[in-house]
């Protein structure tokens, strides 16, 4: 009996430690685990008729960027919003083109070469970390991305590194009521609550920047 106590709290340790660093969009990440999954949410992401819902014009203009400044698109799948961004901060700025998927990133290299996008960068980023370079971002663009983070508060620690000064955090994510049930794991004061609990502070948020998004924009505390 003596010895219970010490197992007891070894065990409770190991489990807390384990739930830190849970997957926790294992639900929302499904489709991503094999080559065919991806090819499926491929044609989803290139499909013609989502520039009706995304409506990328309306939110690159949300997003306040000017000629020279640099905005890292992280996880940018197929590179869906690169050329709005690319033609927004002008030859004179950068565009920092992150995923975890070199199949999606080989689409964004295509994409890249067929604009002639001399001012993208594709990079490729991991489940805990962006791979992005320290103080160098005007602007981290997280564009229906936030639910699919496995490690919010590791990913959270890295754009903290990599954004500037003066920069902005912009998240732009799902209302929970607009994708199947489970897909989301937070409504918008859960996000807020948890990126202000890792260095950021909350600056505005624009309700329904689509019809089916609301847009939050954070700086560093």
């Amino acid at each position: 009996m003596k010895h219970m106590k010490p197992v007891m709290l070894l065990v409770c340790s190991l489990l807390i430690a384990s739930s830190a660093f849970a997957q926790v969009a294992k639900e929302a990440n499904k489709g991503y685990q094999s080559k065919e999954g991806r090819a499926n949410v491929v044609k989803t992401l290139t499909d013609p008729a989502r520039d009706k819902t995304q409506k990328p014009d309306v939110v690159t203009n949300a997003l306040g960027l000017h000629p020279g400044m640099t905005v890292a698109d992280i996880g940018t799948g197929v590179g869906y919003m690169i050329p709005y961004l690319s033609k927004a901060v002008g030859p004179s700025g950068k565009i920092l083109a992150e995923d975890i998927q070199t199949d999606f990133l080989d689409q964004v290299k295509a994409r890249i070469a067929s604009g002639k996008l001399t001012n993208v960068t594709p990079i490729l980023g991991t489940e805990t970390d962006p791979m992005l370079p320290a103080n160098a971002a005007d602007v981290e663009l997280v564009l229906d991305v936030y639910h699919h983070f496995d490690y919010p508060e590791k990913m959270l620690a890295a754009f903290k590194t990599a954004l500037k000064a003066s920069g902005r955090l912009i998240i732009i994510e799902y209302y929970q009521d607009q994708v199947a049930p489970g897909h989301i794991r937070l409504d918008a004061a859960g996000v807020i609550k948890e990126i202000e609990s890792s260095g950021f502070k909350l600056q505005s948020k624009t309700d329904r920047i689509t019809a089916r998004q609301f847009m939050l924009t954070f700086t560093k505390k």
